[in-house]
């Protein structure tokens, strides 16, 4: 009889906990290390400590995300400022939840034949798609060299990380811009750095946490706990080499330990991805400005920031830290 009783006790805990596991579907946007947290906490199983189970779903563009995410197929997804932005400034609800990557971490990169800003002129850069980041951080990188978009350079939609550096590869266009590890790939291939635009020190909301004000209101606990799983996430990211390295050559498909080593050592820099996680106003400021529709508007109309804030008033991120 006892024995029945602890049995019947446990079936009821379990199926407790399993009553309180959230399935999630969740987009990403480039296989590249800014989504590093989100592959941490699933590999690692950090998002079901949280009582979440989590469908990372690729998207080949910043646009693909944000229809997801209004859509409500991907609720939550990992996807830059601009997105975010757009999608705001055209009666959408989206705000970013968490910073992610608060610099512009790419690279402008030439064919091996283009050494020069002023030898770009007459050819054509790749980006993802018009209003993306990639798209701004060509406009901007262009200027900064001395270039007019658009009229000394073509801006022509690829499409993904892999598909740019294709472009580049069979001379459909002379230069893109890439982040880590394929910007690392592309120099080892011969191709040359024209800009580092981390180096320039910008503000920027790249990659980081979105949903919808909707999604807030519906399920404040899910986001809750999906913010809480990111913070532990980074964390372990930042301090766990060895177990790091292993999920970016998995989820990277990478095998060569120097570029591996070099991914992640650009990665956890505490300039990119900060301990606490708080979405850039700064970097959202920055992307306003070339944004004709956001005069007039506030940083903080893209940005939910109670999340981070709960964490870190309870001191939870700088006990994180402190172990």
């Amino acid at each position: 009889m006892r024995i029945a009783v602890i049995l019947l006790a446990a079936l009821l805990v379990q199926s407790i906990a399993n009553a309180q596991v959230t399935k999630l579907n969740v987009g990403y946007v480039g296989v590249t290390s800014d989504n590093a947290a989100a592959f941490i906490a699933r590999d690692t199983g950090t998002y079901a400590r949280n009582g979440l189970e989590v469908q990372l779903i690729y998207m080949n563009s910043g646009s693909t995300a944000v229809a997801a995410m209004l859509s409500g197929d991907t609720p939550i997804s990992q996807t830059a400022g601009p997105g975010v932005i757009n999608a705001t400034m055209n009666g959408a609800d989206m705000v970013m939840i968490a910073g992610g990557n608060v610099t512009l971490d790419y690279w402008m990169l030439s064919r091996p034949e283009i050494k020069t800003a002023e030898q770009l002129k007459g050819g054509a850069v790749a980006i993802s798609r018009f209003g993306s980041a990639s798209d701004f951080i060509v406009r901007y990188a262009l200027q900064r060299l001395g270039l007019v978009p658009v009229k000394d350079v073509a801006i022509l939609q690829v499409g993904s990380l892999t598909e740019r550096l294709a472009a580049m590869e069979t001379k459909r266009v002379q230069a893109t811009v890439l982040a880590p590890p394929a910007m690392y790939q592309a120099q080892m291939r011969g191709f040359n750095m024209l800009a580092d635009i981390s180096a320039l020190g910008l503000p920027y909301q790249a990659t980081g946490v979105a949903t919808t004000r909707k999604f807030i209101r519906e399920r404040s606990d899910v986001v809750r706990r999906y913010i809480k799983a990111h913070v532990e996430a980074v964390h372990r990211f930042k301090t766990d080499r060895e177990t790091s390295i292993k999920v970016l050559a998995k989820t990277l498909a990478i095998s060569d330990k120097q570029l591996l080593e070099r991914t992640y050592d650009g990665a956890i820099a505490e300039h990119k991805l900060p301990a606490k996680q708080y979405p850039t106003l700064e970097g959202l400021k920055t992307i306003m400005t070339s944004d004709p529709k956001a005069k007039g508007a506030k940083a903080e109309d893209f940005a939910d920031l109670r999340f981070i804030k709960e964490l870190d008033d309870s001191g939870f991120i700088d006990k994180l830290y402190k172990k």
